[in-house]
């Protein structure tokens, strides 16, 4: 009789120990290089009780560091956010000269280490930059302020929203938005109405990785920045700082804040993609029941 088991995309016939095996080594390595740290951030942090804990937290250096950070935040992703659509737009929907470059520009972040584009906004607007005796002159202050952080994290944040769109939209095709520009609608009605709704969960999804990113910058951030407590530091920075000065408990205290992101934005993707993946297979089982 023939064998007519259907077989699971996936499915090999290896041996049940080299599952087994390949198991165990990436559960090894996630124990070690991610549970672990992550866990003894939250363990140092509390091993001299809530009281140092919370103390450390509300200490008005924290507080400004977190308030900077939240305020880079909701500065940089918007602007990103905003960047990445018009650019996702454009790459996937025209052809135009110029395009590979304007490709390869949004990626330039992924390749240069975030130091060296502090150094660069340095070199720009720094006192001895390129724009630094007319910034001068005119009392405006970038770097070892608030503007030149915000202008780093904005520059290593740069790629997450574009990169998670243009994919997404050049396999849509630009089919629907056609037929709703021919059936009377305006630009900004198709992108509300067409664009929006087939994009959302990969909008949301670069949105959550270039939040992180900004809210976690370290290289480019400190090197913009001056390290002025109370002022320019971000909450990496003051982490660096408080562990320099082995206040440990404070700098562990500051860390966890950091950790806890890192699995709100773990959750946030993991929901995102399965919200994402039931729309999919909702759309694929309307699409046969027609």
């Amino acid at each position: 009789m023939a064998n007519n088991k259907i077989r699971r995309p996936g499915i090999t016939d290896e041996a049940p120990w080299v599952k087994w095996l390949l198991t165990g080594i990436a559960l090894v390595f996630i124990g070690l290089f991610l549970l672990i740290p992550l866990v003894s951030v939250f363990f140092e942090a509390l091993r001299k009780g809530w009281e140092l804990y919370l103390a450390a937290l509300v200490e008005p250096d924290a507080l400004s560091a977190v308030k900077l950070t939240l305020v880079t935040a909701l500065i940089a992703v918007p602007l990103n956010l905003t960047f990445g659509v018009a650019a996702a737009w454009a790459i996937a929907k025209f052809e135009f000269k110029g395009k590979s470059v304007l490709i390869t520009l949004i990626d330039l972040p992924f390749s240069v280490s975030p130091v060296v584009a502090g150094l660069i906004y340095v070199l720009l607007f720094g006192a001895h930059g390129w724009f630094g005796e007319w910034l001068g002159a005119h009392d405006i202050k970038i770097i070892f302020a608030v503007p030149g952080i915000v202008l780093a994290t904005i520059f290593v944040t740069f790629p997450f929203v574009a990169r998670e769109l243009i994919p997404l939209m050049e396999a849509q095709g630009s089919d629907e938005e056609q037929a709703a520009l021919v059936l009377g609608a305006s630009g900004l009605q198709t992108f509300w109405r067409v664009t929006l709704p087939n994009i959302k969960w990969g909008l949301l999804y670069g949105v959550i990785l270039a939040n992180a990113r900004a809210m976690g910058e370290f290289g480019a951030v400190s090197v913009v920045s001056g390290h002025i407590r109370g002022m320019t530091n971000t909450i990496p920075l003051h982490v660096e700082i408080l562990y320099n000065e082995y206040n440990f408990v404070g700098a562990f205290a500051c860390a966890s804040i950091l950790a806890l992101l890192a699995l709100v934005t773990l959750a946030l993707k993991s929901w995102v993609e399965w919200k994402a993946e039931r729309d999919d297979e909702a759309a694929r089982i309307a699409a046969n029941a027609e």
